[in-house]
């Protein structure tokens, strides 16, 4: 299988660094069905940051709004997926390298039966060079 990337809209949303924060928000999303491609959670300043991807855009909003989940206006990653192998992330980020172009984050995982996961990040200002370096 070759390795796929795709230009994907994400939404930032802001949280609480306490206990259930997190679950909260996913719990909200999941009563309304929302599916999600990938999540990304991390320490933000006194809070946390929470990347969403979501599967269907206006759905999420849909849901979020409903929820009084407050969202940040989308922006774009790069999620890949493919065959897992050894350096299969050097791989990927070798052309984004060549193209000068600094990735802001990735988180790659093994998703077992041999597949890898990941999800990139690059300034925004950057995305059209980085879609032409990944082929995506």
């Amino acid at each position: 299988m070759a390795t796929r990337v795709e230009t994907v809209s994400y939404f930032k949303v802001m949280i609480p660094d306490r206990p259930g924060a997190g679950e909260r928000v996913l719990s909200a999303l999941r009563r309304e069905r929302v599916a999600l491609r990938a999540v990304h959670a991390f320490p933000s300043g006194r809070g946390a940051q929470l990347d969403l991807v979501p599967a269907d855009a206006a759905a999420f909003r849909r849901a979020a709004a409903k929820a009084g989940i407050r969202t940040g206006r989308p922006k774009k990653a790069f999620l890949v997926e493919g065959q897992d192998r050894t350096g299969v992330l050097a791989a990927l980020l070798a052309p984004v390298a060549a193209a000068r172009i600094s990735v802001t984050a990735a988180t790659a995982v093994r998703a077992g039966r041999g597949r890898f996961g990941a999800i990139l990040w690059v300034a925004q200002r950057d995305v059209a060079r980085a879609k032409k370096a990944l082929g995506a």
